[in-house]
């Protein structure tokens, strides 16, 4: 064998390492890539889960609270929305402020943990907007006040235009409804409500 066919045959070899080494790179960038991708889906995945169940998320204390474990008071809440029960007993409600909460998997029981503590720092901890006129999931879903339906509180029977700086007292009884019921739908509203067995 010659030296030029030496060369070739070595140029040969190197030329298909070379091609052979840029096809494995090639291959190992795109196994990266996607296992970087199935990381990231995951990571999203993961802390959309905590920011719905993690127990604790809010952390300041609200305005004109008195000490954290002052009170113990429990209040009932029943919201009905086009006649049906708005669930809050799902982990997304849960025990998201210290010092005012549903827990123990009870969407009926409001537990009230400081004196002064309104339910609109209650609905704000839910992230769960709420006015006079309007009830705003966190999905943007909105139920507000219109020409064919209302929204409408109660509290222990009584009608009031917002309650969103309203502060619990214990055993109270309140209802959001939201729809166009006449007196005797709200009166079975809200005896639903009274019979509701507040959690301790």
């Amino acid at each position: 064998m010659g030296k030029k066919e030496r060369e070739e045959r070595e140029q040969e070899r190197e030329t298909f390492y070379e091609k052979r080494q840029k096809q494995q790179f090639k291959y190992k960038a795109i196994g990266i890539g996607v296992l970087a991708g199935i990381v990231a889906v995951l990571g999203i995945s993961s802390y959309n889960f905590y920011e719905l169940s993690t127990h604790v998320v809010p952390q300041g204390m609200p305005p004109g609270a008195g000490p954290l474990g002052g009170v113990n008071m429990h209040a009932g809440l029943l919201t009905m929305i086009f006649g049906q029960q708005f669930d809050y007993s799902s982990p997304a409600y849960q025990v998201k402020s210290r010092y005012i909460d549903f827990e123990k998997n009870d969407g009926e029981t409001i537990h009230v943990h400081a004196a002064n503590v309104t339910l609109g720092f209650l609905f704000d901890s839910l992230h769960i907007g709420l006015t006079g006129k309007c009830f705003t999931f966190p999905d943007k879903r909105n139920f507000c006040t219109d020409d064919k339906y209302s929204l409408k509180f109660f509290i222990n029977h009584h009608q009031i235009e917002d309650i969103s700086n309203y502060v619990p007292k214990d055993n109270d009884r309140i209802l959001i409804s939201y729809g166009n019921e006449n007196s005797t739908q709200i009166d079975a509203q809200l005896s639903k409500l009274d019979s509701f067995s507040l959690s301790p």
